[in-house]
């Protein structure tokens, strides 16, 4: 099996926008990188596993909620170097768009807390690199 850190080739993942009217879903993280840091939800594409299954699945396992997919909303990479500007961490994140259609809101799996924020208060709090732009880019497309 090969390391997030320091990998081989990039690492795919997937990410979901979740809105309640002028406010969006963002879990904090409890692992590295970035723990503590507050993010969209998702993770990993594992072996096999089809992007529209796997956003399901970390929906699930990060939020307790159960979501379907309204559209494709955009693909983000992150490059993060080390100190010595290695790549230390290399992601392509495929976001979509969700909706809510059942569970319950709670943390779980990988994440610290979940909450519900308001879009326009989105610079008042600890967000990964690149978080608030894609969310940004997005709503500008929407309208």
């Amino acid at each position: 099996m090969s390391s997030r850190r320091y990998p081989e080739r990039p690492v795919l993942g997937v990410g979901a926008l979740i809105f309640d009217g002028d406010r969006i879903l963002l879990v904090q993280r409890g692992n590295e990188p970035y723990k503590g840091w507050w993010s969209l939800p998702g993770g990993g594409v594992e072996t096999g596993e089809r992007l529209e299954a796997a956003i399901l699945r970390e929906v699930r396992e990060e939020t307790g909620l159960d979501v379907e997919i309204v559209q494709l909303a955009t693909i983000f990479e992150r490059l993060m170097p080390d100190a010595e500007g290695r790549c230390e961490y290399h992601y392509v994140l495929i976001d979509y768009e969700c909706r809510v259609i059942g569970g319950h809101l709670q943390a779980g799996d990988d994440s610290a807390a979940v909450t519900w924020w308001p879009v326009d208060q989105l610079g008042d709090m600890q967000i990964t690199d690149g978080t608030r732009d894609v969310v940004d880019r997005y709503l500008a497309r929407r309208v």
